[in-house]
């Protein structure tokens, strides 16, 4: 894992107009990021509106999904083994466990001992998230196991979306639980971009976004995955030799360019089953396999079902 950082983002500069250098990579990365974060079926949700007074703490257990708190209100100190040392968050602050490892939210940085007598009061909605659709997915895969989202330091739109969040759990209107679940997916995917940007020592897919010549190349296999790529065509795009492109992918991603391809087309596939309007002979033309019979063996040997069984499963997941 690489290690946790918080993160800052300069959200007051104007944007770059369209012929400035990088736009282009910036697009690439973007678009890689959407199609990832679009292919897979995510689930995030406010579980707690918790309130604290005084000395306190409160020691959330390790889990098979992702978890985050966002602070409404006051501070929290955040420990536990995954933590070098304790983080201290403030009003506006997020932070992100996307494995679920055990930690400790408490009033002072040793949850035993006690506050000083000013102690104020503090507030934070608590959530769980996780892609539940696929068995790999590289977004996840290339996230540290904590990182923090400053709010002082954060974009605009940011704060306005942590903002929004917190004045909805404020609210006893019908629907809340369902708009806040909706603002926290939100809130989840503005985190994950403001990382890639802001990480220093990205791993996996995210590491291969900043790099221009990757990121060119992901950007063309995400956009187009029926098309009969090969690692020579790969290399094209990134502007790189063959060997070179094969050698940097695999070192950058840690999965060689044709097994990330199959991956991908993996992937699109079970998205595109979830439409019964495109049939499973219509998919496999579409990412590119010469017969139906081939896309069924190719599906069959990636995730250990064939698409008909991934189908018929709840949400078409496989």
């Amino acid at each position: 894992m690489v290690p946790a950082r918080t993160l800052a983002y300069d959200g007051g500069m104007d944007a770059p107009p369209a012929h400035a250098p990088g736009l282009a990579e910036d697009d690439d990365r973007d678009a890689v990021l959407e199609t990832v974060l679009g292919a897979y079926r995510m689930r995030v949700e406010i579980t707690a509106d918790v309130r604290y007074c005084g000395t306190w703490y409160d020691s959330e257990p390790a889990t098979h999904h992702g978890q985050f708190h966002l602070l409404t209100q006051g501070q929290c100190w955040i420990s536990g083994e995954a933590l070098d040392a304790p983080v201290l968050l403030e009003r506006g602050d997020l932070i992100v466990f996307p494995a679920g490892v055990r930690h400790v939210l408490s009033s002072s940085a040793d949850p035993h001992l006690p506050d000083a007598p000013d102690a104020g009061n503090t507030s934070m909605l608590c959530g769980e998230l996780e892609f539940i659709t696929g068995s790999h997915n590289p977004i996840f895969a290339a996230l540290p196991r904590w990182f923090v989202i400053r709010s002082q330091d954060s974009s605009a739109g940011f704060r306005q979306l942590a903002q929004m969040l917190a004045d909805t759990s404020r609210e006893r209107r019908w629907g809340r639980q369902l708009v806040q679940n909706k603002l926290a997916d939100s809130l989840f995917t503005m985190a994950v971009c403001e990382y890639v940007r802001q990480a220093e020592q990205p791993r996996g897919l995210l590491a291969a976004l900043t790099d221009v010549r990757l990121s060119r190349a992901l950007s063309a296999i995400h956009a187009r995955p029926g098309e009969d790529w090969t690692i020579q065509s790969m290399a094209q795009e990134a502007g790189m030799s063959r060997t070179a492109f094969a050698e940097l992918f695999t070192a950058t991603v840690g999965t060689p360019p044709i097994q990330y391809l199959a991956q991908w087309r993996a992937t699109e596939a079970r998205r595109l089953l979830k439409n019964r309007r495109f049939s499973v002979a219509a998919i496999a033309e579409m990412l590119g396999y010469s017969s139906e019979a081939a896309f069924r063996r190719f599906f069959k040997r990636v995730e250990g079902v064939g698409p008909g069984s991934a189908r018929r499963r709840p949400g078409g997941s496989a």
